[in-house]
């Protein structure tokens, strides 16, 4: 897991925020290769390896097959990823 860290040079502020946007429904994970450089597979292993096993369970219960989650499911009358922040 170390290697994804250092291959992607993520802060613990950058996890966190990585984190973050993971959790939220209406932020696809293009926005999150987008603005970290971390495709899919890599968020997913971030993921199993930074939260508690019942806790990924339900993160990945609820992102699989998700329409939001993915740009190419995603409605095209959405057409933005930014966060308020």
């Amino acid at each position: 897991m170390k290697e994804l860290y250092l291959q992607y040079q993520l802060t613990d502020a950058a996890i966190d925020r990585i984190i973050e946007m993971a959790w939220e429904d209406r932020t696809p994970f293009e926005a999150i290769e987008f603005q970290f450089g971390l495709p899919e597979a890599a968020v997913i292993r971030l993921m199993k390896h930074e939260l508690q096993l019942k806790n990924w369970k339900k993160w990945r219960a609820r992102v699989q097959g998700r329409a939001t989650k993915h740009l190419a499911l995603r409605s095209d009358e959405v057409d933005r990823f930014r966060c308020s922040r």
